[in-house]
């Protein structure tokens, strides 16, 4: 069997299906199941094969669960989707490995590097990509932004436009990292979604404007064949320990060509059908890859301007 277990699976509906009909048109024997902490009430568990409970994912006794469920359902593939399982899951990973399991995450110090927005900005200087300059939080200059080091799904973000605002908890916080303020009317905000082979090489670029966001993910968005492809390939054709889909969020200055890098996630982002819509299928690339054996070659063959406008849909449970 091809099975593939998504995990944290909560609202990915659409990741779900997309999994589910590329191995459909590949005409390959398998399944797609999820886990999460409250199957109940995930829709994307409803989609899938069967959706396992499990508990967090930093609790001593997750990696054993996780794997038994991989091995009493012929699990091949693990794509994680949150950033919390994502350090847990490297460390882990040759033990999947040894099973016959390929859980498709980046290398340790990589995911180090891209948790802790202090390393990050150090991997941004080694890439020779430009990001917000850091600010001293005792000689700020306004207006200016501050977020969490370790932060995600937008939250715990601040802008700061004067010293009445720079409260004493903002001060007190040991986690926000102060930096250059980067006006919206000036740059706009994209989201690029990467594909690395197991050769810790790019494969894809598909950069994704984000035209609204809601609840930290883009809400209207379209992609968007411009400058930032060839300087991201430039600067990130090779990342040691890079494996499977990532995004990169950054600030574009249309003006100049200007890129500031803000952070890469290296898993699936929400965002992600975008792109899979504008007919760059990663699903596709990681099968491909890991359940049969083919390599992947650099491809920008997707679709500039594939507008994406979401809305809420219903999952419907009669339960007994």
């Amino acid at each position: 069997m091809n099975n593939i277990l998504i995990t944290s699976a909560g609202q990915r509906v659409t990741l779900v299906e997309i999994f589910k009909n590329t191995l459909k048109e590949l005409r390959l024997d398998g399944k797609v199941y999820t886990t999460d902490m409250n199957p109940r009430l995930s829709p994307a568990g409803y989609v899938s094969e069967k959706c396992f409970k499990v508990c967090r994912c930093t609790a001593p006794e997750y990696i054993d669960t996780l794997l038994e469920i991989c091995e009493k359902n012929g699990i091949r593939i693990v794509i994680p989707t949150i950033d919390t399982e994502l350090m847990v899951l490297a460390r882990n990973k040759r033990r999947f490995k040894e099973a016959g399991i390929d859980v498709i995450v980046s290398d340790e110090a990589f995911i180090k590097a891209c948790r802790d927005k202090r390393n990050t900005m150090e991997l941004f200087d080694k890439m020779n990509i430009a990001y917000p300059k850091p600010i001293d939080k005792f000689h700020p200059v306004f207006p200016l932004f501050a977020k969490p080091y370790d932060g995600s799904l937008s939250t715990n973000l601040h802008v700061i436009r004067s010293q009445e605002e720079m409260t004493e908890e903002i001060m007190n916080d040991p986690k926000l990292l102060f930096m250059q303020y980067v006006d919206p009317k000036v740059y706009k905000e994209f989201t690029v979604d990467l594909y690395y082979g197991k050769d810790y090489r790019l494969k894809c670029i598909v950069p994704r404007e984000r035209i609204k966001i809601r609840a930290g993910e883009i809400n209207k968005g379209i992609t968007r064949k411009n400058a930032i492809v060839p300087y991201l390939y430039e600067r990130m054709a090779t990342i040691p320990g890079a494996i499977g889909t990532m995004c990169i969020q950054l600030f574009y200055r249309e003006a100049d060509g200007e890129v500031l890098g803000i952070e890469i996630n290296p898993r699936f982002g929400g965002g992600y059908p975008l792109t899979y819509y504008a007919k760059a299928n990663y699903a596709e690339y990681i099968i491909r890859e890991y359940l049969l054996g083919e390599t992947i070659a650099y491809s920008e063959d997707w679709i500039d301007k594939t507008l994406m406008l979401r809305y809420d849909k219903d999952v419907i449970v009669y339960e007994k």
